[in-house]
């Protein structure tokens, strides 16, 4: 290029031997669950616990829990399992005492800061002088705590679901048992039961829903009908009374009937997650082992090694 001449610009033709480069939005694994404070909170209750008790499990709910030694860790089925957003993060520890053995569990929500023993689920696994025992350790450790005792409700079926998993497994079992292909066959009866429970139900709740209606409606003709014939004798008001008693009779007693399958489908459905729940556990209890149990030969073979390499 002569001295005081402008540069020529020459346009290429683009590399069309490679596609242009795209973008690619990431989307984040996973959004924060719960706030970092909190899971500390429940890391330092829990560490605290395993002065005097075994963390044998934890459930937990938006929040996120590690602790050394690891421990099985699942989902809070019972929660997790509800479409509304109202339930504070929580975790929930299934705790086996040193010294008596018993077990409980321990439920702890730290934005409110509550700690929550539930009977119902380690029913006839502890006794009361255990459990008074346990109270009064947790407030002598952390006395900035509220705590609440939930007893095992008639209403809700505790005692005939906590009788329904124990004739298969018990939770001791599914903790610390050693032979897992027995503890998974009876997981298996479990959900067995379980589906057949919720089935039943199923079939009392559609035989309420198809008798009601027709048989209130023929009830409610033949009352109105047969009684009307008689006022004459006993008086309207004393016939509009008995038409009513008889009519709200009959439905009162079709409402028992259909809460009674109500009542049964939410027992099946607890049998279920029982069985679930314990399944999970089973599962990282056999994950725990396995990796421990590869971790151990991976040491005997790097000591191996390295006698070998010393001779």
């Amino acid at each position: 290029m002569k001295h005081g001449s402008q540069p020529t610009l020459t346009r290429t033709a683009p590399d069309r031997s490679f596609p242009p480069p795209t973008t690619v939005d990431m989307a984040p694994f996973a959004e924060p669950v719960a706030d970092t404070e909190d899971c500390d909170v429940c890391a330092q209750v829990l560490t605290t616990l395993g002065t005097f008790a075994a963390v044998r499990a934890v459930k937990a709910y938006r929040l996120r829990v590690e602790l050394t030694p690891p421990v099985p860790q699942l989902p809070c089925l019972d929660h997790e399992a509800m479409l509304h957003e109202g339930i504070a993060p929580h975790a929930a520890a299934y705790v086996e005492d040193y010294e008596s053995g018993e077990l409980y569990e321990i439920v702890l929500t730290p934005s409110k800061r509550r700690i929550e023993i539930d009977v119902a689920s380690t029913l006839h696994e502890h006794s009361q002088v255990g459990q008074a025992r346990l109270l009064e350790r947790l407030r002598g450790q952390f006395p900035e705590f509220a705590y609440r005792v939930n007893r095992v409700s008639w209403l809700r079926g505790d005692r005939r679901v906590a009788r329904a998993c124990r004739a298969q497994v018990t939770l001791r079992e599914v903790l610390a048992g050693s032979d897992f292909d027995r503890i998974a066959r009876a997981l298996d009866r479990l959900r067995t039961v379980g589906a057949l429970m919720e089935k039943e139900s199923r079939v009392a709740s559609w035989s309420v829903r198809t008798v009601t209606g027709p048989f209130l409606a023929v009830m409610g003709f033949l009352v109105y009908q047969g009684l009307g014939e008689l006022a004459p004798e006993l008086g309207e008001g004393t016939v509009t009374l008995m038409q009513a008693v008889l009519v709200g009779a009959a439905g009162a007693l079709f409402l028992y009937f259909g809460l009674k399958a109500v009542h049964l489908t939410e027992m099946a459905n607890r049998v279920w997650k029982r069985a679930a729940e314990f399944g999970l556990i089973l599962a990282e209890r056999r994950r725990l082992r396995d990796r421990e149990t590869a971790r151990s030969t991976a040491r005997e073979q790097d000591d191996k090694k390295r006698q070998i390499d010393h001779v």
